[in-house]
């Protein structure tokens, strides 16, 4: 049996919507170790219903409280599952890490909402939880987000090189590890989700896969001009973005209808790919080697872009020992640890906080 002070699982389910990551972690002093992980999907009510909420609508109240439920039960379940498969029990965990699901990010309103009820997942698996990661550092003045550049820091930094660590999944963000210099992070745009929108609008698919159906498209120059305009990609440091600034809508205003929808996905791909170069171009001075994680590594022709416009070479961070669609659930488990041992696990530097704090709310088992 493994010491319980060192077990810990990480629960993270993006702005993607495709359903929720579920790691385990063993962690000591200066390393974690994978012990195991499942993956639990959303059925497509659910999803649908999910991302009815990140807009206003009527009942949306009651709604949210039903879906949060919903979501710990899920939860619950997949943690069972990987637990009896792994033949470890619940009394071995020391906490889990429960980043919810986000459905509203405003901290220019002074809130980030992420549903998922941390009571129900206690009652459920008997185990702590560690919730609403968020809310405490925009409360001292920052962003809320990302919080996974301190982990990215412990995990990947190098002595040796210049590291961007490029997570695309809904939105897609940037932890740039510069040797001794501070570590620096932030969302650069829209990753998946524009792509996503589009393909479900038009072809009924979640996901364009490998980027097969923007390959199949032309470049809009005059288009990518427009997207362009977005005043988010002008912003300085520190800033974060959601499904608020980014969805069909924003698509729509760029007054698309004339031209075909192959085109328009491919043009889509190409700001995902452009916007993340500016950045690393901007922010990321002299970068060495990109390593990229999240749902969008899995897009073969958008990796592509990346390669031919940073002309730095791109790799997942399974290279560096981490499973490129495990980061964020492991970061989770690691913030938790943190909080657990009310060590600090915000990063005020990146976000704009006012200074150290110990993010998150522990619900005892």
């Amino acid at each position: 049996m493994k010491d319980k002070k060192n077990l810990y699982l990480g629960v993270m389910s993006g702005t993607s919507l495709d359903g929720i990551d579920i790691i385990l972690i063993e962690k000591s002093t200066k390393l974690i170790k994978v012990v195991g992980s499942i993956y639990a999907p959303y059925s497509k009510s659910f999803k649908e219903k999910i991302f009815k909420l990140s807009f206003s609508s009527l009942n949306e109240l009651e709604e949210s409280q039903t879906l949060a439920i919903e979501h710990a039960q899920l939860t619950a379940k997949y943690i069972k599952k990987l637990l009896n498969k792994l033949e470890i029990s619940s009394n071995d965990i020391s906490a889990i890490g429960y980043h919810g699901q986000t459905i509203r990010h405003r901290p220019e309103k002074g809130f980030s909402i992420q549903i998922g009820n941390a009571h129900s997942l206690v009652e459920k698996t008997n185990i702590n939880v560690v919730s609403d990661f968020r809310n405490r550092d925009i409360a001292a003045g920052g962003q809320g987000a990302p919080l996974v550049p301190a982990f990215h820091d412990f995990y990947f930094a190098s002595k040796y090189k210049k590291r961007v660590i490029l997570n695309i999944g809904g939105i897609s963000n940037i932890t740039f590890l510069n040797h001794n210099k501070k570590t620096i992070g932030f969302d650069c745009g829209p990753g998946n989700i524009l792509l996503d929108h589009w393909m479900y609008k038009n072809k009924n698919l979640s996901y364009d896969s490998n980027g097969s159906w923007a390959r199949s498209g032309k470049l809009i120059p005059i288009l990518i001009e427009r997207f362009l305009q977005e005043e988010y990609f002008k912003k300085s440091l520190p800033k974060s973005c959601g499904r608020e600034q980014f969805n069909l809508d924003w698509i729509y205003k760029h007054r698309v209808d004339s031209f075909k929808s192959e085109d328009i996905q491919r043009t889509l791909l190409e700001l995902t790919a452009l916007t993340i170069t500016n950045a690393i171009t901007r922010f990321c001075s002299n970068a060495d080697e990109i390593y990229i994680c999240g749902g969008g590594s899995e897009n073969n022709f958008l990796i592509e872009r990346l390669s031919q416009m940073t002309k730095i070479p791109v790799q997942k961070t399974d290279e560096l020992g981490l499973p490129s669609q495990l980061v964020e659930s492991a970061a989770f488990a690691w913030l938790a640890s943190k909080t657990m041992a009310k060590e600090q696990n915000n990063s005020p530097d990146i976000t704009g906080s006012k200074g150290p704090r110990v993010l998150g709310i522990t619900y005892y088992a």
